[in-house]
């Protein structure tokens, strides 16, 4: 099968090629096309990922492609995971907020918001591509951020599902702590992507969660960076996205005091892009570790190997809602289990929802619906009106401010702004 990988010059992409490699026999692959317009940055990490697969003894061939019609051409599968505006941007999401005493992340609050205003039109042009070019093609979503843009690519009816890798961590953690491999835990996750609750842990069907957090919970917590008591009390593991609402000005102070994640991200990728060009380099380098996305390639090969096989198996992903969450509209997104088929995924059914989480999930539902209806129709006012209703930001005079910095910093990646 081809694969196409658009953001293909991501300094990540080897990542994904380890877990091809190692994965091979789950999904075969024969052919992988980076897509990517930097072409300096593409050469580079096609070069590294032609030697991983060498190595590894795997027959697939590396392509690269500048552009989207050359690249998803046939393909089987087309995963994005492309970031418009780079770095710099992104830097921007995380520091732009922040003069309004707000917290600077690019998937969640403010700079969520200016990263789904930049991207969501770019997914749904390659989509559009895809349709045409690879018409049986499933669309995995890497993308941040994954809750709205996959929606957007869903509202115009492409085949699509999205994708994160928060689940599959919590799964290889809590199976490394009970010492059994991961394929006998199973996770009761639930809510929006980059807003989720564990609310269960399943050992060959029994729920070990209060086990887990009596023995482990310490450990949890300091990778959370919540206090214990706050875990124990809760009785659940949260996402680690849920700091910035339990502890958003402690957060906020922080952020202050120390360089942007972006500006720490990029220095890595200027060290990786050397690695890479070294011919010398055939492993993925100990450095990859700390760009983020761990266990993201067995994800994405867990999740199209079901697609292509009608496996049926079940995989926690982003799709519709369904009747899932009777609170929410049918057709928002939502992170849970799903049986995975042929035809898509559907979620499982989930205990009713404590108000606790209930309330939090449908406050910043409505947020997702009114930041995509921006992304797709412009407009100073709908962007102040989706921060508005985020409850990290809520205030008007805040979302009147944000709205109009956000706007004037992207301005240059926002059809409908530029010329104004």
């Amino acid at each position: 099968m081809k694969l196409a990988v658009v953001g293909g010059g991501s300094t990540y992409t080897p990542e994904l090629i380890d877990g091809f490699a190692r994965l091979r026999d789950e999904l075969p692959l024969s052919e992988i096309v980076l897509v990517d317009p930097d072409e300096h940055r593409l050469a580079l990490v096609a070069g590294m990922a032609r030697r991983m697969l060498v190595r590894a003894g795997h027959s697939a061939t590396v392509g690269t492609a500048t552009t989207v019609e050359d690249g998803v051409a046939g393909a089987g599968a087309v995963l994005l995971q492309l970031r418009v505006g780079g770095q710099a941007a992104r830097n921007v999401d995380e520091t732009l907020p922040l003069e309004c005493g707000c917290v600077g992340q690019e998937t969640t609050g403010a700079g969520g918001l200016a990263k789904a205003l930049r991207t969501v039109p770019v997914v749904l042009d390659i989509a559009e591509k895809v349709r045409r070019l690879a018409p049986d093609a499933w669309i995995v979503d890497f993308t941040n951020p994954v809750g709205i843009v996959t929606r957007a690519l869903l509202d115009a009816g492409h085949r699509a599902i999205g994708l994160c890798n928060v689940a599959i961590g919590f799964q290889r953690r809590f199976a490394a702590g009970l010492g059994v491999t991961p394929d006998r835990i199973s996770l009761g996750h639930v809510g929006l992507n980059h807003l989720t609750w564990v609310r269960s842990v399943h050992l060959d069907g029994e729920d070990v969660l209060p086990r887990v957090l009596a023995e482990h919970g310490e450990e949890i917590a300091a990778g959370l960076e919540l206090p214990v008591e706050l875990i124990r009390d809760l009785g659940v593991v949260p996402s680690y996205y849920l700091r910035y609402f339990y502890a958003h000005d402690l957060v906020v102070e922080e952020q202050r005091r120390k360089p942007s994640r972006a500006a720490e991200v990029a220095a890595m990728e200027s060290a990786l892009l050397d690695l890479y060009a070294d011919p010398s380099v055939d492993t993925k380098p100990e450095l990859l570790e700390k760009r983020g996305g761990a266990f993201y390639s067995e994800a994405a090969v867990a999740l199209i190997a079901s697609l292509v096989n009608d496996r049926g198996d079940v995989q926690v992903v982003n799709t519709r809602n369904g009747g899932t969450l009777p609170f929410l509209d049918a057709d928002a997104v939502i992170e849970v289990p799903a049986r995975i088929t042929a035809a898509g995924a559907v979620p499982l059914p989930v205990d009713p929802l404590e108000p606790l989480y209930r309330g939090l999930i449908g406050h910043v539902s409505a947020y997702e619906s009114l930041a995509l209806e921006a992304a797709l129709r412009g407009g100073e006012r709908r962007v102040r009106d989706a921060l508005l209703a985020h409850p990290l930001v809520g205030q008007a005079s805040l979302a009147d401010d944000l709205a109009r910095l956000l706007v004037e910093a992207n301005r240059s990646h926002l059809a409908w702004a530029v010329s104004r």
